[in-house]
């Protein structure tokens, strides 16, 4: 059993057919859609050098998958509400990091 603390991580295939760990860092929502923040699970989240990548999460059931964006307009608005720039808020009285 996994402890509360332990990042989940998920395996993926990688655009040479390898097998690759990624540790899910947040799960965010946009436009009533799911996406996953992921770096490599060897990678340690807090250094800047990490690369991060952003996928869509589906639910079918209770079986979930994650898929590539494929869809630049779709991936830059994600992209731009994830950033330092944006707000995962709706309200604008939040208590985020735009203010």
């Amino acid at each position: 059993m996994a402890k509360e603390n332990e990042p989940q991580i998920i395996k993926t295939v990688g655009e040479n057919g390898e097998e690759i760990e990624l540790k899910i860092l947040d799960i965010v929502s946009v436009n009533d859609m799911d996406y996953a923040l992921l770096i490599a699970a060897d990678e340690d989240e807090d250094d800047e050098d990490a690369e991060v990548v952003l996928m869509r999460l589906k639910k079918d059931g209770e079986d979930y998958s994650f898929e590539m964006i494929e869809d630049d307009e779709e991936f830059d608005t994600v992209a731009k509400i994830i950033s330092d720039d944006g707000c995962f808020c709706e309200d604008d009285e939040c208590e985020c990091h735009h203010k």
